[in-house]
Parts: C-alpha cells; sequence; structure tokens
C-alpha cells in the first residue's frame, strides 16, 4: 500500500505572489507530489503550503522549496504578525496513510541534514524528529524570533541539530519536523485590541498565563513563574489585531484534534470572549483540515439544535460552516479546503456524480456498464434514502420535540447505509471492469496464460462479492424502513412503502448479479456457499417487504 506524507511548510512571505508562485513552482516540479492548498496572508506576511505525496518525493519537493525561499526571500526587511526565524520558517511532516509517526519522523531528520549540508542553513529539529525533548516545542525554539537569532546561535544550548552555528542575515534558519495534524484556526473578535485578543487566547490555551498578584509575577519554591493553565487541552493560542481585516483575531493552533476539536474551540472561545466584554463574529481556517473534523462540527451544532444528526455529508459541513462562520472573511470552499476532497479522484466517483438525467443516459447507451449491479446499488439507496427522509420529518414533527434524539439514531443508521450503498454504484462497475481487463491480459505463453486466468478469478470473485455487499446492506435497510412505517409520521408511510419495494428490488437484482458472475468462478464450494446465503438472504428480502407493506397498507387504509 502507498505510503502518504503531508508537508507544510510555512514561507515568511504573504503579499508579494510571483515570489510565492515560483515557491510553489518548485513543488509542482516533482512527480509524485500533489499541492494542494496556497494560503498566502497579507498581515501576518506568510504563506502557508500544503503537499501530499510519497515520501521521498515530498522531501525532494520541499527541499527545491526551501532552496528557492532561501534565494527570494530577505529576512531582514521581512515585517509580519506572526512569530518568525526564517525565509523557510517551518516544515513539518505529517503521517497521512501507512506510515508511523517513526518513519515519519525519520524522514524529516533525512530532510533537515540534507538542507543544513547542501544549502548551508542552520537548521533545527522539532516534535517528533527532535531526540533532545528540552528543546522540541516549537514556540521555545523561536523565542526571539529572527531578531534575536544573531546572539541565540551561538549559545552552546542552541547549536543548530543541522549546518552551520552562524547567523544568515537573509535566510535566518528553518525548524523542520515531525508531527500530528495541525490544524490553525482563527477566532474573529468585535474588539481591534490585541491585549483583550490575547486574554481571551490565555483563557483557553493549555499554557495559559502566569499568575500575577498586585502586578507582580507569583513565584513558586523553585523560584519559577506560577502557571495558571487554560481550559482547553492541546492547544496553543495568542492575540493579534490584522490590519487587512480591521480587527482582533485569536490565533489557534489545534495541536490534536481528537483532544479538543475546532468546534469545541470555537464555542469555548465563544465563552471566554463573552465573559470579557467581547463577541465571536466568526473564524477563520488556515490551510486544510480533515473532513471528519468538520462533520464532528456539523453533528455538534446540530445536537445543540435538537435536530437530527442524520443528514448529509454536505449538509453537515454546511451547517459547521455557518455555524463558526468559517465564511465571514472569505468564501468558505470545502471542495478546496477539506483533505479528503482534495485528495479524491472524481473518475473513481463517476456514476454518482452525475445528474439523474445523465445517469439515466449513460445506463441507456451501448455500453455494458452500468449494469443491473450498479442499478441495484441505486435502487437499495434510494429505498433507505426515503426511510431516512421519514426518520428526519418525524424528528422534527411538531409536538414529537421528546423523540429528535430516537428518529435522529434512526436517520444516521440511514445516512450510513445510504453512502455504503452509493459506493457500490461505481465499484460494480469497476468490478465489471476489473473482468475486462483481465480478459484482455496476454496469453501468448505458459507463464502469461496462468497469470491472465489468476487475475480473471480475482476479478470474478470481487464481482460476485459486490452485489452480495448490495444485498446485505438492502435487507439491513429494510429494519430502519420498517421502523419508519411503524413509528414515523403517518403523514409519511406511502414513502417508506416505496422505500420498500426499492429495497426488495436491490436485493433481487443485485442476487441477480451474484449469481450470473458465479458462473464464471472455478471455486464450486465457494460458489455453492454465496448462492446458499444469497437465496436465504432473497427470501428475507421478500418476507420482510410483506410486513412492511401490510403495515404501510393498514395505515393508508384505502
Amino acid at each position: 500500500m502507498q505510503q502518504l506524507i503531508e508537508c507544510v511548510p510555512n514561507f515568511s512571505e504573504g503579499n508579494d505572489l510571483n515570489v510565492i508562485k515560483q515557491i510553489t513552482d518548485q513543488i509542482e516540479s516533482v512527480e509524485g507530489v500533489r499541492l494542494l492548498n496556497v494560503d498566502p496572508g497579507k498581515a501576518t506576511n506568510r504563506t502557508v503550503v500544503t503537499m501530499v505525496g510519497e515520501p521521498n518525493a515530498v522531501i525532494e519537493a520541499a527541499f527545491r522549496a526551501i532552496k528557492k525561499a532561501g534565494e527570494l526571500i530577505d529576512m531582514s526587511k521581512h515585517k509580519g504578525e506572526h512569530p518568525r526565524m526564517g525565509a523557510t520558517d517551518v516544515c513539518p511532516l505529517i503521517p497521512i496513510a501507512n506510515i508511523s509517526m517513526e518513519e515519519t519522523a525519520k524522514f524529516a531528520q533525512q530532510l533537515a541534514q540534507r538542507v543544513g549540508e547542501e544549502l548551508n542553513l542552520p537548521i533545527y529539529l522539532y516534535e517528533a524528529a527532535q531526540p533532545k525533548k528540552e528543546r522540541s516545542n516549537l514556540s521555545v525554539i523561536r523565542v526571539g524570533e529572527y531578531e534575536g537569532f544573531a546572539k541565540k546561535i551561538t549559545l552552546p544550548e542552541w547549536k543548530p541539530d543541522f549546518g552551520p552555528a552562524v547567523f544568515d542575515a537573509k535566510r535566518g534558519a528553518t525548524v523542520i519536523g515531525a508531527r500530528d495534524f495541525l490544524v490553525a484556526y482563527n477566532v474573529n473578535l468585535n474588539t481591534t485590541s490585541t491585549r483583550r485578543a490575547n486574554a481571551v487566547a490565555f483563557d483557553i490555551r493549555e499554557a495559559g498565563r502566569v499568575k500575577k498578584e498586585n502586578g507582580k509575577t507569583v513565584l513558586d519554591d523553585n523560584g519559577k513563574p506560577v502557571q495558571i493553565p487554560g481550559s482547553l487541552k492541546c492547544v496553543k493560542a495568542i492575540g493579534w489585531f490584522i490590519e487587512e481585516y480591521g480587527i482582533a483575531q485569536i490565533s489557534i493552533n489545534l495541536t490534536n484534534i481528537n483532544v479538543t476539536p475546532v468546534h469545541i474551540a470555537f464555542d469555548e472561545a465563544c465563552k471566554k470572549a463573552s465573559e470579557r466584554g467581547l463577541r465571536v463574529t466568526g473564524s477563520e481556517l488556515i490551510g486544510l483540515i480533515p473532513l471528519k473534523a468538520m462533520t464532528d462540527a456539523g453533528k455538534y451544532f446540530l445536537e445543540k439544535q435538537q435536530r437530527s444528526l442524520g443528514v448529509s455529508e454536505a449538509e453537515l459541513i454546511h451547517i459547521a460552516i455557518k455555524s463558526m462562520g468559517l465564511d465571514e472573511l472569505s468564501p468558505f470552499k470545502p471542495e478546496e479546503r477539506i483533505i479528503e476532497y482534495m485528495l479524491n479522484n472524481a473518475s473513481d466517483e463517476k456514476l454518482i456524480s452525475m445528474n439523474l438525467k445523465a445517469f439515466a443516459n449513460e445506463t441507456a447507451s451501448e455500453s455494458p456498464a452500468p449494469g443491473g449491479g450498479s442499478i441495484s446499488a441505486y435502487i437499495g439507496s434510494l429505498g433507505v434514502s426515503l426511510a431516512t427522509m421519514v426518520a428526519n420529518l418525524s424528528s422534527h414533527k411538531p409536538g414529537w420535540d421528546s423523540r429528535w434524539e430516537e428518529f435522529s439514531n434512526w436517520a444516521v443508521k440511514g445516512q450510513k447505509i445510504k453512502d455504503a450503498l452509493l459506493f457500490l454504484v461505481d465499484e460494480d462497475t469497476r468490478a465489471f471492469n476489473k473482468i475486462m481487463n483481465a480478459f484482455g491480459l496476454p496469453k501468448n505463453s505458459d507463464d502469461e496464460k496462468k497469470l491472465r486466468t489468476e487475475a480473471i478469478q480475482e476479478a470474478t470473485k470481487f464481482a460476485i462479492e459486490v452485489p452480495y455487499k448490495v444485498m446485505q446492506l438492502s435487507l439491513d435497510a429494510m429494519d430502519i424502513i420498517k421502523a419508519m412505517a411503524e413509528i414515523g409520521n403517518p403523514n409519511s408511510v406511502s414513502d417508506a412503502g416505496v422505500g420498500a419495494l426499492c429495497a426488495r428490488s436491490a436485493v433481487l437484482g443485485a442476487f441477480m448479479n451474484v449469481r450470473i458472475n458465479a458462473t464464471g468462478y472455478n471455486d464450486k464450494e465457494y460458489v455453492q456457499a454465496i448462492l446458499s446465503k444469497g437465496k436465504a438472504l432473497e427470501i428475507l428480502a421478500l418476507d420482510k417487504e410483506t410486513e412492511i407493506l401490510q403495515i404501510v397498507n393498514q395505515k393508508i387504509g384505502i
């Protein structure tokens, strides 16, 4: 399986788009790396770049970008709101897929050593890549920033991990490391006061603030300042004024969104701001964010409203954007800000990305795919969608307010099955194409014939398993449909009935595809077992359809 890492270098230039493009051009020149996002900030005079790819390719792209940034950016002339110490200020690597943090840290060390030696640049390691824990924290490394670095680099305890221990007035120094996924997030305030923004930042950040009495710092028994911790774990925050927007912000780094997710940080900032007579007006995401962080936020705000959580992924994201005001300062486009969407290959969802008319036309064309398997999956998705609709209508029915959570749970189950069936619409076509590709393999020698036969058998088994999964999911959908016919909004009972007809048809249609594909599979024991299980599912589906239609017809009463 392919290893993927993310790299998020921060360059100390946020105004000159020509300079930024020359740097990002270096990244795009490397095969195997995808540039996902370029996020320049005028007031911070800083650009956050996000790229993803195979580790060695990412290291090459990062090296080229760091080299180019050092050529183009002059730190002696740099001014900006964000703490910084180099032309490439920080360059973290983040494990994304099939790679451990330990492995990612080794790649960061390789990059750091190469930059230090080949570019003759002072390099510091941080987070998981830094073996010396006393200097693994980025904010500690960056204390004094660029202006104080000429003196700092001469101190024995601040000798660079790689590169010369000499102040580079033009390029500064760079910090390279490996860390978990970090969300950079700014909360907007209805004030221009940096001091008040800082006060809220200190209230929420894990480090909190230094305790003072009568204006003097309180020391502990060891003579060190006593810290009053903030309210949120794994949160770093400061306040600043952004001239571009004319407001103060709380600049937040969420270093572990499993501990403190973005929606909790937003709500806590709202609470602490209110306590200080301030108001949060919205927020701003810097760079990219995982899909789950957005859908979790949507569910969180829907739950606070006592509304059903069983809505589409797109609706959850919309609720998250509006609840946190992510579009206050500029449009928030999910397809450009959510990492999974940026990595998504549109060709993998050819059918479900079509409109209804195009899908019907494609089905009716002379192409053999999509065929009955894809249509069965789609019919099943429509059936469970109708049941989910009944659940959502029931959760909002006047007089049923106390039951919103009950129906929300049903709707969440329905959405999960719907999404799985929609995936199988295209998966069934991919299964068909896999068989066609296997049949197209060369067969000129005995070895080629053997490999071709093995590929055909592997593809055939896959083509059996996909419609069988459609059968299982569509049968599971009938439990939701039956519940909605029994306890759901009585005005929508006919919708549950139509859902039952769709789900039954999906089970029976998918079984036809299981059976026809099984004729080409040589493992007769497997074929007999899958056909036996498929027949049992078919019988169950017909029985459940009968039960549901009896309930529906009884309630309609005509």
